[in-house]
């Protein structure tokens, strides 16, 4: 018999989106018993990563309807617009709450908030805190979630599946880490804020802990994933490494040179060369400053064309920040500085830092409502694991960090109001499931001493298909190819895996073999959506149908779970005031 605990509000991770959710939650509610659960400790999550800043109005000469024009246009027109209206209208106020609670937001000489630069802004208005600004927004979130006494932390808890009965999420399957015990927890409402899944790829900014475990278990228990062949390059990773150098790096000035030492930009309609030596800030749609997604299609370009730098990493272009000096890099981007002296091998204050395109961000996730529910009554979701369409086919720089607070903080109220209003439990089902479960981690894993498959060869496999199939540009020969790979991958998956550590506490092989099956289901959405979707929009890249098809294509797409494969449906993107028009950058603008 599995043992079970009961709460009122159930969260899934413990970052950014989740400790809002849950700050959110009790403040709705200040009688009500809220619990997290996350595999890692809180102050591990994901979102600790996050250097360069977060989006949001401030400034005189900034106002709500450009940072909407913004967004819309960097996400190529595939964000719904009543959305992206209600995120940048509670993004400042969100900004002004976290600051009150304690992140400590770099300031100008005056006192006021200090803004930079971020790619695709058309005006400086990301918030930062140097360049940890991650960092001090989850420290601050984290603090500040201690003093509700309503809120219990299962902290190194693994969730496995979601409980489902009666039309209705009534909890989760967890395993307790320490001591192997799977155990049932009840809940009138769950909020996953469980991160994104760019570990299936092989090179990535992200962390070991981002396998997209709640994206999979939503899209398991039936509810669908959206717009998942949207994959984020950012355009600064290290080579071999993937780790991030962040984009307010370029925001305070740095450059982007080929092996000619040319800022090659210019030659993908990316703005013209400005003096780098200039103490104005840059303009912003120029250049280094461009989306993401423009940037990393025109670093694969300058490789097609061999301008770029190669060693026994690969290719490389260089991030040029040596003009900035040493006071400023101290100042400003201190982080970077660290990271480049520690695992880049330079220091930027005197040397070019090599840098290369690497998978960052899934704009995709789990459907949900601008109110952050999704179709499953009682399950909600924020932050990267879910996909309210904000970002659509490309997020702009800045956007997520302040997305955690807006959407996180929506998620966790109404949670809070579902829960009050539905107090039913269908107790002895839910024991059923998760008894059930607890016996197919059992049979499937612990006690099978039979299986040939080893996690490792599976996950490079996954991940090396994926860069062959899903990477910036695509075609419909590498992503068929994908699909397949992946449909044989799964194949071997379910015919057994070996594990060496059949103990209970903290047997991270299991670990990693439950995650590797949640990958395999996600991987499967974004190839299959990836193939679908034929036309060329944002990240999303087909060399084989180049253009942009707003009249088939102005749609979301679906990927409904399937024991054949994903099912791909289509839904209308919401256009409220600003109908589609060419994307354009730099010279065109």
């Amino acid at each position: 018999m599995v043992d079970t605990l009961e709460h009122d509000i159930l969260i899934v991770g413990g970052g950014g989106a989740g400790l809002r959710a849950a700050i959110a939650a009790a403040e709705e509610s200040p009688d009500i018993d809220i619990a997290m659960v996350s595999k890692v400790y809180p102050m591990r999550s994901h979102t600790v990563s996050a250097e360069g800043g977060a989006a949001a109005v401030i400034k005189s000469n900034d106002s709500l309807e450009d940072h909407f024009r913004d967004t819309i246009s960097g996400s190529d027109w595939l964000a719904d617009q009543d959305v992206v209206e209600a995120f940048v209208r509670e993004a400042p106020d969100e900004m002004v709450q976290i600051e009150r609670w304690g992140c400590p937001w770099s300031r100008e000489s005056d006192g006021s908030v200090a803004v930079r630069p971020f790619g695709g802004m058309s005006i400086e208005r990301t918030w930062f805190a140097a360049d940890k600004t991650g960092f001090h927004m989850l420290h601050t979130l984290f603090q500040t979630s201690l003093k509700y006494t309503a809120i219990k932390r299962y902290d190194e808890w693994f969730v496995t599946r979601l409980l489902v009965e009666n039309g209705r999420c009534q909890g989760v399957v967890a395993i307790e880490l320490l001591s192997g015990q799977v155990r049932a927890i009840r809940a009138r409402a769950v909020i996953v804020c469980t991160g994104g899944g760019g570990r299936i790829f092989q090179f990535t900014t992200n962390a070991a802990i981002k396998t997209g475990d709640g994206m999979g278990m939503a899209y398991m228990a039936g509810v669908p994933l959206k717009d998942m062949e949207f994959v984020q390059y950012h355009p600064t990773g290290l080579p071999g490494t993937g780790i991030l150098i962040t984009e307010a790096a370029r925001g305070e000035g740095g450059v982007l040179l080929n092996n000619k030492g040319e800022r090659y930009l210019q030659a993908h309609d990316l703005g013209e060369a400005l003096d780098v030596n200039d103490e104005r800030h840059p303009q912003l749609r120029a250049m280094e400053l461009g989306p993401r997604d423009r940037l990393s299609q025109a670093f694969m370009k300058e490789e097609q064309k061999g301008n770029v730098f190669r060693d026994s990493e690969g290719s490389y272009v260089h991030l040029d920040v040596q003009h900035l000096g040493e006071k400023k890099i101290e100042a400003k981007i201190p982080f970077v500085r660290e990271l480049a002296k520690n695992y880049g091998g330079v220091d930027p204050v005197y040397e070019p830092i090599k840098v290369r395109p690497v998978v960052h961000y899934m704009m995709g996730g789990i459907d949900t409502d601008i109110d952050a529910a999704t179709k499953l009554p009682g399950l909600y979701a924020a932050g990267e694991c879910a996909c309210v369409s904000l970002n659509g086919a490309n997020r702009l720089g800045s956007n997520s960090l302040t997305e955690l607070l807006v959407f996180g903080a929506r998620a966790g109220r109404n949670a809070s109001i579902w829960a009050r209003e539905h107090p039913e439990f269908d107790s002895a089902a839910l024991e059923q499931q998760a008894s059930a479960e607890q016996e197919r981690i059992a049979d499937q894993y612990i006690n099978n001493h039979d299986g040939k498959e080893r996690i490792a060869t599976l996950r490079t496999e996954l991940q090396e298909t994926m860069e062959q199939g899903c990477g910036i540009y695509r075609d419909e020969v590498s992503m068929k190819a994908t699909t397949e790979k992946l449909a044989e991958i799964k194949a071997r998956f379910r015919s057994g895996i070996q594990l060496d550590d059949h103990s209970l506490s903290f047997n991270t092989e299991l670990t990693s073999a439950l995650e590797l099956e949640f990958m395999i289901e996600i991987a499967e959405a974004v190839a299959h959506s990836a193939l679908e979707r034929k036309e060329s929009r944002g990240s999303h890249q087909r060399t084989d149908y180049v253009e942009r098809d707003d009249e088939a294509y102005l749609k979301h797409s679906l990927a409904v779970h399937s024991e054949g494969g994903p099912q791909i449906n289509y839904r209308d993107v919401a256009i409220t005031k600003w109908p589609p028009e060419a994307r354009v950058y730099g010279r065109d603008h």
